[in-house]
């Protein structure tokens, strides 16, 4: 099966290594993975912010870069829902308004499109530890992905998944919100690492690179014993040069 492969701008520019591991993970599941050079952003940062002409214009490039009849697959789960929800405001009735509905159809965040469309769960992984499990807020808190997220971490070889108290809880980036209202995105992911580590976890595991962004630099600065993963970078663990 061959996929195009989205690559959201936060994990071009700081996590490649989780760029790369996504593609290995869908070339270990069967398929041929297509990645255009020319994409950049999904615009999620500028719609977020309230900038919508801009997210347009960065809408508009996207819409551009993917064939509208492939699977676009994105290890993120707020870049995947800009897509399928934040594209309804920027290109419902427009000229471009089928394109992006059968773009919006083909759009998948990595951990359903493995479970609910290659219908595979067993990576081979291995990574010995406990670990909470955070969903991105930018994604429906209600959304599948979450069953899918921790039911391919339940195969991870060596790896307890933890529950922690408030699950649904938010890491506080939220883009320009972080910048706006320091003082309470900071005390946003203390509450969230602070709950991992009452809950014991080794590991806060996420699907969305700027959770990570935000939650590993407080933990950073407070030098706190955890540390954040991908799930595609978990997936990915103790394969041998592969």
């Amino acid at each position: 099966m061959k996929v195009q492969l989205f690559i959201p701008c936060v994990v071009d520019q700081i996590y490649p290594e989780t760029a790369f591991n996504s593609i290995k993970l869908l070339q270990k599941a069967g398929c041929e993975v297509v990645y255009n050079p020319q994409q950049t952003c999904c615009g999620q940062l500028a719609y977020n912010a309230g900038f919508w002409d801009e997210a347009k214009r960065i809408g508009l490039k996207f819409i551009a870069d993917f064939p509208e009849d492939a699977y676009i697959v994105a290890p993120s789960v707020s870049c995947t829902g800009m897509v399928k929800d934040g594209y309804d405001d920027l290109f419902t009735n427009s000229t471009l308004h089928n394109t992006c509905r059968n773009i919006q159809s083909n759009m998948y965040e990595i951990s359903d499109f493995l479970v609910n469309v290659l219908k595979k769960d067993y990576f081979g992984a291995e990574l010995v530890g406990t670990a909470v499990y955070h969903h991105s807020c930018s994604g429906d808190p209600t959304s599948k992905t979450i069953g899918e997220a921790k039911q391919l971490l339940s195969q991870v070889g060596g790896l307890e998944l933890l529950d922690m108290r408030e699950p649904d809880g938010c890491c506080g980036f939220g883009g320009a919100f972080a910048v706006k209202f320091e003082g309470i995105s900071s005390a946003m992911a203390e509450q969230r690492v602070l709950n991992a580590i009452q809950a014991k976890a080794d590991f806060i595991i996420c699907t969305d690179s700027t959770c990570i962004m935000q939650l590993q630099a407080y933990i950073d600065k407070q030098q706190l014993p955890i540390k954040t993963k991908h799930i595609a970078d978990v997936l990915t663990s103790g394969w041998a040069n592969i």
